[in-house]
């Protein structure tokens, strides 16, 4: 199984993208979107994380429940796939979710049900897997 997250939209405030499973055979599985921070030089929870592939694995904490966990991203640690629906959500991580729409009428899309999104990708995903990450 691998996740492949391609952008869709970013400007100075918000990166969009497609999160699309994979299984073994390159066969779609799943599909949602994801909202991440705008691209500010991989700074430091001001940033979405750089393209390429990085090693993640579950993990759970009392804030998040069960997410998962991005290894080795450059200059970075702590980058997580975790519930959340708004950029105020994340300070680096990816927010998956079923729909981009403006819940909070701020003129900026988020992600919906994110927390079921989450509950499914859970269930489907193994222990291990990649997480491939393309920009434009």
């Amino acid at each position: 199984m691998k996740i492949t997250i391609t952008e869709i939209k970013s400007d100075n405030f918000q990166t969009l993208s497609n999160l699309v499973v994979t299984d073994e055979n390159c066969k779609e599985v799943f599909k949602c979107y994801c909202l991440e921070l705008p691209d500010k030089g991989n700074k430091r929870r001001e940033s979405r994380i750089p393209a390429g592939e990085y090693k993640t694995v579950k993990r759970n904490s009392p804030k998040y429940k069960n997410h998962f966990y991005l290894l080795d991203v450059p200059n970075r640690d702590m980058i997580l796939i975790h519930h959340g629906n708004y950029k105020k959500d994340t300070l680096g991580c990816i927010l998956p979710g079923k729909d981009l729409i403006d819940i909070d009428g701020d003129g900026h899309k988020d992600v919906t049900n994110s927390v079921v999104t989450m509950n499914h990708l859970n269930k489907i995903l193994p222990n291990e897997f990649f997480t491939e990450i393309k920009r434009k």
